[in-house]
């Protein structure tokens, strides 16, 4: 139990842990105070906005909607690992849950996780009240990526309040852990966060954890091809750089592909990257474009995202020839794969 901060250290204890903090408009008078109080408080909840977009996202969780008005949370983490903090009091977002739950919390005395939410949004007891709340960035369809600086924004904030107050990381719970009808957030597990914590509050603010683990140790991506490869003009063309998925086993990643292609009319030249699952569906990242050079052209195309249990990265490649109707091919020579990956 512990009285919410001011909103000054609440802010310092953010830049302490090393968050990149963006200050929106009146945050720190902006609440729901005039509802109910505020604390005592026992930890924070994490949610996912079910949106894209860091300003229409930002704006949501400021303003929220007619049927739930903003603020709805005190910070939004956005993709690139910025915290917009939107309100500060109490904030429409964690709502009704489990009391069972808030025992566990507050005695923080579960193991992995809480103990499966028995109660709702509508039959639980006040969850505005009791935590802080951050709204992250994501579609929550369980396609949409986590980018590494994302989650290590989330791991941050929650920290520097855990350090704050004195918490263990046993006091950062997800909404679908406070709430039964709730889902977020989806794409990461809330046990492999809290490990995050833990670790980090093992360290110094600001500092990686000292004697980092398997679980914090990244994985190099280091592949390499000369195989000639044949691209056809407006044909997905998977590069095999050593095999056809770069990565497997893999819970986030950084990548990056380096290409020489050669014979080419000029044109323009498209990448995607692409998680495939074990049904056969799949999610591409968007497409990005390289303006081709006639002869031989070198291009790079970059990405960092999350993967669930099962998935593999790929990489494909396509090209626009400068002439329309051009179906000569263009010729792939040389392909590096570079980056680090979790499992």
């Amino acid at each position: 139990m512990a009285q919410p901060l001011s909103s000054d250290r609440f802010l310092a204890a953010l830049r302490a842990e090393g968050v990149t903090v963006a200050e929106v408009g009146n945050w720190r008078e902006h609440n729901r105070n005039h509802k109910g109080a505020w604390g005592p408080v026992h930890g924070l909840v994490i949610h996912h906005t079910v949106s894209s977009g860091t300003a229409s996202s930002v704006a949501l969780c400021r303003d929220g909607y007619d049927e739930l008005p903003g603020p709805l949370c005190h910070g939004v983490i956005a993709k690139d690992g910025t915290v917009h903090l939107v309100g500060y009091g109490r904030t429409n977002h964690a709502g009704g849950g489990d009391p069972a739950v808030l025992e566990h919390v507050i005695a923080e005395d579960y193991g992995h996780r809480p103990p499966p939410p028995t109660r709702g949004n509508l039959d639980g007891v006040d969850g505005n009240r009791a935590f802080y709340g951050f709204e992250c960035i994501n579609r929550g369809d369980g396609r949409d990526p986590w980018p590494t600086a994302q989650l290590d924004a989330i791991e941050r904030v929650s920290a520097a309040l855990c350090r704050a107050h004195g918490w263990s990381a046993k006091s950062v719970i997800g909404h679908l852990e406070w709430s039964n009808d709730k889902s977020d957030p989806r794409g990461f597990t809330m046990p492999d966060m809290r490990a995050r914590i833990a670790r980090r509050l093992s360290g110094q603010p600001g500092h990686p954890s000292p004697n980092p683990t398997e679980d914090t140790v990244p994985y190099p991506l280091g592949e390499a091809s000369t195989t000639r490869v044949d691209l056809r003009p407006d044909t997905w063309t998977t590069v095999r750089i050593g095999r056809d998925n770069l990565i497997s086993g893999a819970r986030s990643y950084t990548a990056a592909v380096y290409l020489r292609v050669d014979a080419l009319p000029g044109g323009v030249l498209q990448g995607r990257f692409v998680h495939q699952r074990p049904d056969g569906s799949r999610w591409t990242s968007p497409i990005v474009e390289r303006i081709a050079t006639t002869g031989s052209s070198f291009v790079d195309f970059l990405h960092a995202g999350s993967i669930l249990p099962g998935e593999t990265l790929r990489f494909e490649i396509t090209y626009g020839p400068a002439t329309a109707g051009d179906t000569a091919p263009a010729t792939l020579t040389a392909a590096q794969a570079r980056g680090l990956y979790w499992k």
